[in-house]
């Protein structure tokens, strides 16, 4: 058998082994209630209630930070991220989270942040001249 072959079927190997490790991993989308029901991991995308405290203390622990969420459902929860603040958080226009629920809280372990456009403001500015 040639070394070429052999390359190129060890390599497929690899690529299937990755692609089935890493399908494992992805969590389905959920609200908070049905996150309750399954109890496992899965994405939860939401909106910052800006009137409800955010608690975030470097100094004590520097890995954990509270907010109230509001779900896609209008259900709203409070959310331990378990990492820092993120930069511009406030700003943010919408919230994914990966986690899970425990009791009435929501723990997550990653989020991504949707933040406003900053060409927005210059795209209403040429739409106003072209028109």
């Amino acid at each position: 058998m040639k070394k070429t072959y052999l390359l190129a079927i060890i390599m497929v190997i690899v690529a299937t082994a990755l692609v089935l490790t890493a399908g494992g991993e992805v969590a389905p989308y959920a609200n908070f209630d049905k996150a309750a029901e399954t109890g496992e991991s899965v994405k939860l995308v939401g909106s910052l209630v800006k009137d409800k405290p955010m608690v975030f203390e470097p100094l004590k622990d520097p890995n954990k930070f509270s907010f109230f969420l509001e779900d896609q459902e209008g259900n709203e929860r409070e959310v331990i991220l378990l990492k820092g603040k993120p930069q511009d958080f406030e700003m943010s226009e919408s919230i994914v989270l990966t986690g899970r629920m425990e009791g009435e809280k929501f723990i997550a372990k990653d989020i991504q942040l949707k933040c406003p456009s900053k060409y927005k403001d210059e795209e209403s500015m040429i739409k106003g001249l072209v028109e």
